[in-house]
């Protein structure tokens, strides 16, 4: 079930009247239907999988539990927190990795003799299992920290299951929603306004930039490099900047508006990422909910900013090499990862021996050599295999002229979405503020006007979200 649908908005409209009906009398009940309007959202698309989200949560909470008497008792967590974190990683490891490893294994056991012997298994992956056990993980940890309180079976579950951020974001911490869970939340008109504009800028930039630009350029550009031209690969290489921008930042506005409508507040997780004129900085601006969990559970935990330089270049790449592997189980995700966090063990080791009086490198050219880095990143994150983004490589280096995909359409698609970047960052605020002022009728004729125009230049059919597949 897809957010910019029509299927979708059947479904939540009934869920959100329910909420401010039936939830405004029992804040249990509110949670109630939440969780079961949750568990249909994510069985639309695999019943089965609803089970594996209850047993998550069932671990995480028996876990939490154990770790907090520990904390009481005055005895060590270590054990049980390492249990928790491993029960976790299992869950990803078996869903998301146990193919990979599979066929990275199969030639060592055919040369061997063994080859007849590998098991024939194929693993469904679950839609979004990436960020549920990541929150898991975060959990225990932050508990394990004394950073936040064990919550109910039901505020535990309902923090993993909660539909607008189930599948794709943004990583809630239970320190930031739980406690929303356990108050009755109140809806404000500067709630309704933003959340109404999130909603309907998201829809923009998934249903026109990000499908037109994947349909008409990045998706045949990628296919077949070697049948495009120079201009046409390097249009598809900015188009899928701009694509997957389009397309994550899209579902992260949306979650956090229909969250938003719901009374509940989630963090921001994108910030004008292609402004940055820092490999550093672009990682606080893109993808934020996870930059920051790696930060936070993953780069301290390996030492962080302790030690000398050489350890923090390690930690540097060791994370991003780890955020690489999040990703996928792909090569291509292990080589992105490397490209990040060398350019970040770059950009510290620089700002260690920079030499005295010497001039920092001016803010746009740093921006527009920060953008190419991701880029040639993002080229290995799209191709299917190390061989296709090596191929793009080559053939974009080669540049045979001609355009064939790159029509005055795409670049003009490419340029609003690079546009976005560079609006005064209160734009969003001081619109909400301005919009939460309307009467309710002119604010709901706005809003189904916007949707009107949308569907009016969208492509026909709606693709699913790019990080539906982590």
């Amino acid at each position: 079930m897809l957010f910019p649908t029509l299927d979708f908005g059947l479904f939540f409209l009934p869920v959100l009247i329910l909420v401010w009906t039936v939830g405004q009398a029992s804040n249990e009940w509110r949670k109630i239907i939440l969780l079961l309007a949750s568990w249909v959202f994510y069985g639309a698309w695999d019943w089965r999988f609803v089970l594996l989200l209850i047993a998550s949560a069932a671990i995480n909470w028996l876990l939490a539990a154990r770790i907090q008497r520990r904390l009481d008792d005055g005895q060590g967590v270590q054990p049980w927190l390492a249990i928790g974190v491993v029960a976790n990683l299992l869950i990803l490891g078996f869903f998301k990795y146990f193919g990979f490893f599979l066929e990275e294994l199969a030639p060592i056991l055919v040369a061997a003799g063994f080859g007849r012997d590998l098991p024939v298994l194929e693993v469904i992956l679950p839609v979004g299992i990436s960020f549920f056990t990541f929150q898991g993980m975060s959990y225990l940890i932050d508990i394990a920290r004394r950073k936040t309180q064990p919550a109910s079976f039901l505020d535990i579950t309902l923090l993993m299951s909660f539909f607008p951020h189930l599948v794709a974001g943004p990583i809630v911490r239970a320190s930031h929603l739980v406690p929303q869970f356990q108050s009755v939340p109140r809806l404000t008109r500067t709630m309704v306004a933003g959340g109404l504009i999130l909603i309907t800028w998201g829809l923009f930039k998934k249903a026109v930039i990000a499908s037109e630009l994947a349909t008409r350029l990045v998706d045949p550009a990628f296919f077949d490099p070697t049948a495009q031209t120079g201009p046409d690969l390097l249009a598809a290489a900015y188009g899928y900047a701009v694509q997957i921008y389009c397309d994550f930042s899209a579902y992260s506005d949306m979650a956090v508006g229909l969250a938003a409508l719901m009374g509940y507040r989630f963090p921001r997780n994108f910030d004008q990422p292609y402004r940055a004129a820092s490999l550093q900085d672009f990682w606080r601006r893109w993808h934020i909910s996870l930059s920051s969990w790696l930060r936070d559970y993953l780069y301290i935990s390996l030492g962080g900013n302790r030690g000398g330089i050489w350890y923090i270049c390690r930690n540097l790449m060791l994370t991003m090499l780890l955020g690489g592997i999040w990703h996928g189980a792909k090569w291509t995700f292990l080589i992105w990862g490397a490209l990040h966090g060398g350019v970040l063990a770059i950009e510290r080791l620089w700002r260690e021996f920079r030499p005295a009086g010497f001039p920092r490198l001016p803010t746009p050219i740093g921006v527009l050599l920060i953008f190419h880095i991701v880029v040639v990143g993002w080229i290995f994150f799209r191709a299917e295999s190390l061989e296709a983004a090596l191929t793009y490589l080559a053939q974009l280096v080669a540049f045979r002229p001609g355009v064939a995909l790159a029509g005055p359409l795409m670049c003009g698609l490419i340029a609003v979405g690079m546009a976005f970047h560079f609006t005064p960052p209160g734009l969003f605020a001081g619109l909400t503020r301005r919009v939460a002022a309307w009467p309710a009728p002119l604010l709901g004729l706005a809003v189904g006007l916007a949707v009107l125009i949308i569907d009016a230049m969208r492509f026909e059919g709606v693709a699913a979200f790019i990080y539906y597949q982590f």
